[in-house]
């Protein structure tokens, strides 16, 4: 087994793109920096011990490569391959809503239906 490997080829082993197309697309935009520096080669060989920033969803990843995959296996072996530093995601908090509101889950009952009636009368005065 080699001691290096291509990124695109390991973030699609780790799971973080759904298809290696998909993950060299992100890394060519410049996305992804490696050790801090940016890179857009997709062929740009990883070790173990690097550590790689790029962004995921709405989220910004920090990983760093403990082993190379020598496929794309199930999610726990994909998680074998690295340790995540990203910061925890901030906690949104949950605030009580000011008027009753149906809750969208079938069609509200008649209780519901007056609350909702009340509540938007009251807004209008």
């Amino acid at each position: 087994m080699s001691d290096k490997l291509r990124l695109d080829k390991w973030l699609w082993h780790g799971r973080f793109f759904k298809t290696r197309s998909m993950a060299a697309r992100v890394v060519e935009t410049g996305a992804v920096r490696v050790n801090s520096d940016r890179v857009q080669k997709r062929s740009t060989l990883v070790m173990v011990g690097d550590v790689l920033t790029f962004p995921q969803g709405d989220a910004v990843r920090v990983i760093r490569v403990e082993n190379l995959g020598t496929r794309r296996g199930p999610a726990p072996e994909a998680q074998g391959l690295y340790t995540d530093l990203s910061p925890p995601a901030p906690r949104q908090r949950e605030t009580a809503p000011e008027n009753p509101r149906f809750e969208g889950k079938g069609r509200p009952t008649k209780r519901d239906r007056r609350t909702l009636d009340l509540s938007r009368a009251r807004s209008l005065e």
